[in-house]
């Protein structure tokens, strides 16, 4: 690291602030890594990378622009040269932890893939001994700036290719993510499941929803319909995990900004985000009972989010007629993998004929940092155990629901 690539905001902070240098990799001689506390500087690189099928559309540089903005991210952001050329952009922020700083590929908590921003044909060079190579050299990169690195929901395999990081040690993510291939039409689509039933369901909800007057499928063309449908899922999902008794990840001010930011990109590359709705005519005129968000990057879409209004038209299944919809018309137009994105739900494993594992790879910076990847490693696998024993699992949910019961209970003086 050279001191001539450091620039200082202050005579008090001694943080970088744009970027600085680290010196290639002492055995492979082959990784160079600066890092940058800001994003500009990385802009043209980081938006050529963008649209290359392997990475993930979480990494693009509006999607991650528009998270550092809205929760005002200590950003380190690691851009690595292989052989003098660019290889790899590593967005991260970093948490300042109790006990630990932990460098985290932004906005993960609500991302449904990882897979950072590598160049194409990144894993055809990228042997066992280079993975290790290049993780020894973030470690070393980052030294004195964080405890740990966590990039977590990470795929082995992606696209028909291998990742870049699917030599380094991790552990399997509790969650896997569910995608269906789309094959033209809703028929050829259909058929790889079970077409019969799904019409059959799409038929019921149909005819439910004609009773209580009709319904059109609306897709938000303006940032102004876009903002109102996410308030209206805003106010549903928080209805819904109240019901459960959890806790409404939704709920912060900071990530609701976040998503109206990426709702008024209506015509990015990628489309960060696109609203799509069921709404009723008659007398509900205008009531929406079924909301999804979803992005779209080349081929591949990536449902973010989804909510009903069960008070209105639960029995009418909206949500399952809003996929069949979204699904309908996608399979029309290009798109040839709809994700339904991480998490194991019994209506994604009836829609999805591929389901992804993804690892999550620590790499510790430090001794705490080493105590902070022992401790994500069995939180994870203790997750995993739990939610392989369906006995156990339904045991903690109630125990959690029972908790968020008492906590709601308290905090309204009741």
């Amino acid at each position: 690291m050279t001191n001539s690539d450091l620039t200082m905001e202050g005579s008090g902070d001694r943080r970088p602030r744009a970027s600085m240098r680290v010196g290639p990799s002492d055995v492979t001689r082959r990784f160079d890594i600066s890092i940058h506390r800001a994003m500009e500087p990385l802009e043209a690189e980081w938006r050529s990378l963008d649209g290359l099928a392997g990475n993930s559309l979480h990494h693009a540089y509006d999607w991650c622009r528009a998270w550092a903005e809205t929760h005002g991210s200590d950003l380190l952001l690691l851009r690595v040269a292989f052989d003098g050329e660019l290889f790899l952009i590593l967005p991260l922020e970093l948490r300042h932890g109790r006990l630990f700083r932990t460098a985290r590929l932004i906005g993960t908590e609500h991302s449904n893939l990882n897979t950072g921003l590598f160049v194409d044909g990144a894993s055809a060079v990228m042997t066992p001994a280079l993975a290790h190579a290049l993780a020894r050299d973030i470690r070393t990169a980052l030294r004195g700036l964080a405890d740990v690195v966590m990039l977590d929901r990470m795929p082995s395999e992606w696209r028909g290719g291998v990742s870049p990081f699917a030599a380094l040690p991790g552990v399997a993510n509790p969650n896997s993510s569910f995608q269906l291939p789309l094959l033209g039409s809703i028929q050829l689509t259909l058929a790889q499941i079970n077409a019969k039933r799904r019409r059959k369901k799409m038929r019921i909800s149909e005819r439910r929803l004609t009773e209580m007057g009709g319904y059109d499928y609306v897709i938000a063309r303006t940032p102004g319909e876009a903002q109102a449908l996410l308030d209206t899922f805003f106010r549903q999902k928080a209805t819904r995990f109240a019901t459960l008794g959890l806790p409404d990840v939704f709920q912060d001010a900071e990530t609701q900004a976040f998503f109206h930011a990426l709702a008024s990109h209506q015509h990015g590359n990628p489309q960060l985000m696109q609203l799509n709705a069921i709404r009723l005519r008659g007398e509900r005129d205008g009531q929406v009972v079924a909301v999804a968000g979803i992005s779209l990057k080349g081929d591949h879409v990536i449902c973010q989010f989804g909510s009903i209004d069960e008070t209105l038209a639960g029995e009418a299944s909206p949500g399952e007629l809003l996929f069949y919809r979204m699904i309908e018309r996608l399979s029309t137009q290009g798109v040839r993998l709809f994700d339904f994105g991480v998490g194991d739900q019994p209506y994604k494993r009836s829609w999805c004929t591929i389901e992804t594992p993804l690892r999550d790879i620590t790499l510790p910076v430090t001794l705490p940092g080493r105590l902070a990847a022992l401790r994500h490693h069995l939180v994870v696998r203790a997750k995993a155990a739990a939610k392989s024993n369906k006995a156990v699992y339904a045991r903690l949910q109630r125990a959690r629901r029972f908790r968020q019961g008492k906590i709601g209970a308290q905090s309204t003086g009741d």
